[in-house]
């Protein structure tokens, strides 16, 4: 499994590009929906969206994940696990629920049922380890709850799609996955390779099975329209795999190393503010007030949830390792604290 580095002070000058990087993979994960939506309308199938989507980011990052992992061979030998798992449960089924997700939902109502992920983390370490959080996380996970009321538009009225809830709540689990995988210690995998090698194997690993008939696959060479502009085809494509995928990725990184993995995740909530500011502007999907007050509620929720967790980790929803003979009895197993992964993609 993969480790993760702890927060640790990070030199003035990373500190200063720190937050530039994080809202510049906000900004970029942001867009991946509404560039997304415009595709499915123009008739992509959301399967051959994420294969374009997360195939273009592979390539587009390997030449720089084979940098970090020449002349250390057995890293890919060790983590080749790891890589696969990653790319089948955080890269393929959370990118394939959420976008089939947004066939059905609002964009920014899809990844705000996704951002939900940390909580259920917190509940399983809670309710399968005995890990019990902090009040301030028990209270944000009820306030994150309580806003996603609104959000869902359970207050009356039709509601929302139960489908498009059933797609994104898939999403949801796959980003929890994410975070257990990511908690469990084991070789020291460089995240970039790692992220590198999931979007490969994600895009493999999709098209095998839409080869075989099991997932629908369309694909078009119609313009996609954004804000009544017809775009070529492959200028979405290529905007949705390098700009919303690898560019999204690598400066998400270059955020979580440069200001440490908690303040990177806490700007990264920026996403979903980003993603209904571009769905209205590109594709028209305005939310209601009640929706945007229960977004605000939603990420206010998540926010305490991160900050009264600052003591227990993602890393205690996987059990401590065990004691070694040459530890005397009572003494305290060291762990490694891993770096909380960004909440968006994705992971996403």
């Amino acid at each position: 499994m993969t480790t993760f580095a702890p927060d640790t002070a990070a030199p003035p000058t990373q500190v200063s590009r720190g937050p530039l990087l994080a809202l510049a993979s906000a900004v970029s994960f942001g867009l991946a929906g509404p560039l997304a939506a415009g595709l499915l309308r123009a008739g992509w199938s959301p399967t051959a969206a994420v294969i374009a989507r997360v195939g273009i980011a592979g390539l587009v990052m390997l030449p720089a994940a084979a940098r970090v992992v020449r002349g250390r061979p057995g890293i890919l030998r060790r983590g080749g696990g790891t890589i696969v798992a990653y790319g089948v449960a955080a890269i393929a089924a959370t990118q394939l629920g959420f976008f089939l997700a947004v066939t059905r939902l609002p964009v920014a109502t899809a990844l705000l049922i996704e951002y939900l992920a940390p909580v259920v983390v917190l509940a399983w370490a809670w309710l399968v380890h005995g890990r019990r959080p902090s009040r301030l996380t028990v209270l944000g996970a009820v306030v994150a709850l309580a806003g996603l009321v609104p959000v869902l538009g359970l207050t009356g009225g039709a509601g929302l799609d139960p489908v498009g809830v059933g797609f994104a709540l898939v999403a949801l689990c796959g980003l929890v996955v994410y975070f257990l995988l990511s908690a469990g210690g084991g070789e020291d995998l460089p995240p970039f390779v790692l992220t590198c090698g999931g979007t490969l194997v994600g895009a493999v690993m999709l098209g095998a099975v839409a080869a075989c008939g099991l997932l629908p696959f369309a694909a078009s060479t119609a313009p996609a329209v954004y804000a009544g502009i017809a775009v070529p085809w492959w200028v979405a494509v290529g905007a949705l795999g390098v700009i919303a995928a690898a560019v999204a990725y690598t400066t998400g990184i270059g955020a979580a190393r440069a200001l440490g993995a908690r303040a990177a995740s806490f700007v990264g909530l920026s996403e979903v503010l980003f993603a209904a500011t571009f769905a209205a502007l590109l594709v028209g999907q305005a939310p209601t007030l009640p929706q945007i007050l229960g977004g605000f509620v939603v990420l206010a929720g998540i926010a305490m949830v991160q900050a009264g967790d600052d003591t227990t980790t993602v890393a205690s929803a996987v059990e401590p390792p065990a004691a070694t003979a040459s530890q005397e009895p009572g003494e305290r197993v060291p762990t490694v604290v891993p770096e909380l992964p960004r909440l968006s993609t994705r992971h996403r």
